[in-house]
């Protein structure tokens, strides 16, 4: 006989990835919305300098989301377990050590920020512009990280409808504020490709400043008046959410890199080639979040199952997870490619770039759908505190084939095939995870971390 709660496990996937996903592209318009304002109403050169810098921003807020994954995990199965004052304390000491971490970020990254894109080697001429921007987010540190870190914690308790309320708070603040300041409309200073990333600061801070006035109203778990006495360090939560953690962080440092590594190739054939990989980036980001959002699912699943002592519902998370990502994300990566032309133009109006980003999204597009199924494997595992070998496949994988398959790429096929490494890449790292995933990891015992 069918297990009653296996039956309502693909509904509660879709229950928990409608909103996740919808968070995701809220947060992702904020930033789209930015680049569509300095690519139309300030030039390709303005959207040059934005996007120039959205690598080492990933690289920065990359320990961050490795934190928020740990946290989450651990958030999960303490709710599947029932214990709230555990929930409290996990979410009290990440939030305070992100916070702290962003803190001594922006001091660090204030002051490096000219030197730091002069050896990326940015063009000159956008880089005074990319500099101002990168200033401003990285002086924005600690509120991106606190609202990352908030809505990972609201995850692992099964709400991702909360997170999307505080993202519609930030999207419209942002999609408001950033085309006033471009034009200096009702008396605001002009402060020309800047502007977006004030946009994007403010539209942090303020829907930081809804979510704790809704959690405090509505009682919630993590209200701010029962969360503040756990606001302090914990050494054995941190520990154990550090050792969950940092391998993610180490996947998205890696990325970063490669991505950074990668970026250098383009750079080379010029502004509007730069130009092109921000709109590809962008594009390829709403790509990803239903391959992203199901690995958060999985990975949340699967740790209240092991909270909750049902640990034959974690093989079920994991194939209903692929399941999803075959019909979702694949679904989506058509559309994109069958729509190519019509993406790219919402971001730029030269011709030249338009058919570059064109034929870039037609080849990189199909990785979306084999991370997504690579994710669910080490998501599944990771739940389980299984952390070492999936990272270390990840990491080899982007460390190891993702610039020079990039570089060969080019070299062979000319500059739109660069993006071609994406798709080789996953598929390498999917193959690696499946082999471990059945051959290994199923047949280990599970235990719970809290």
């Amino acid at each position: 006989m069918v297990n009653p709660a296996e039956q309502t496990l693909p509904r509660r996937f879709l229950l928990f990835l409608g909103p996740l996903v919808l968070t995701n592209v809220l947060q992702a318009l904020s930033g789209t919305l930015n680049h569509i304002y300095l690519g139309r109403m300030l030039g390709a050169q303005a959207m040059a300098s934005a996007v120039s810098f959205f690598p080492v921003f990933m690289l920065l807020i990359a320990f961050v989301i490795g934190l928020g994954t740990g946290a989450s995990i651990l958030v999960g199965q303490a709710r599947g377990a029932r214990q709230m004052d555990k929930v409290r304390q996990v979410s009290g000491a990440v939030l305070w050590g992100g916070v702290l971490l962003g803190l001594v970020l922006a001091l660090l990254g204030v002051g490096l920020a000219p030197r730091l894109l002069q050896a990326l080697g940015i063009p000159p001429e956008i880089r005074g512009e990319a500099v101002a921007y990168a200033r401003v987010m990285l002086g924005g540190l600690p509120v991106f990280f606190a609202s990352m870190l908030a809505a990972a914690a609201l995850r692992g308790m099964g709400d991702t409808v909360t997170p999307l309320r505080m993202l519609m708070v930030s999207c419209v603040t942002t999609a408001v504020l950033t085309p006033g300041l471009i034009k200096g409309w009702f008396g605001m200073p002009s402060l020309g490709v800047a502007s977006a990333a004030w946009g994007s600061v403010a539209g942090a801070l303020l829907s930081l400043v809804w979510l704790a006035w809704h959690l405090e109203r509505t009682g919630d778990t993590l209200a701010p008046r029962t969360l503040v006495a756990y606001l302090r360090p914990d050494a054995k939560v941190l520990r154990t959410v550090a050792r969950l953690g940092i391998p993610t962080g180490l996947f998205f440092i890696t990325g970063s890199l490669a991505d950074l590594a990668l970026l250098s190739l383009v750079s080379r054939h010029g502004v509007h080639a730069t130009a092109a990989w921000g709109a590809v980036n962008q594009a390829m980001t709403y790509a990803l979040f239903p391959a992203m959002s199901i690995s958060i699912a999985a990975s949340v699943f699967a740790a209240q199952a092991i909270g909750a002592g049902q640990l034959t519902q974690v093989a079920r998370v994991a194939r209903v997870g692929l399941l999803m990502n075959l019909v979702l994300t694949g679904t989506l990566a058509l559309l994109v490619a069958l729509l190519a032309p019509q993406v790219a133009a919402l971001f730029v109006k030269d011709l030249a770039v338009i058919e570059l980003v064109t034929q870039a999204l037609r080849i990189a597009v199909w990785g979306a759908v084999i991370f997504g199924l690579a994710s669910v494997f080490s998501g599944v595992m990771r739940a389980a505190g299984t952390v070492r070998v999936p990272t270390a496949i990840s990491l080899g994988c982007l460390a190891l084939l993702l610039f020079p398959l990039g570089w060969a790429f080019g070299v062979a096929f000319g500059l739109p095939f660069i993006w071609l490494t994406y798709p080789v890449t996953y598929a390498c790292a999917l193959l690696l995870q499946a082999a471990y995933f059945h051959g290994i990891w199923k047949a280990r015992p599970i235990s719970k971390l809290v």
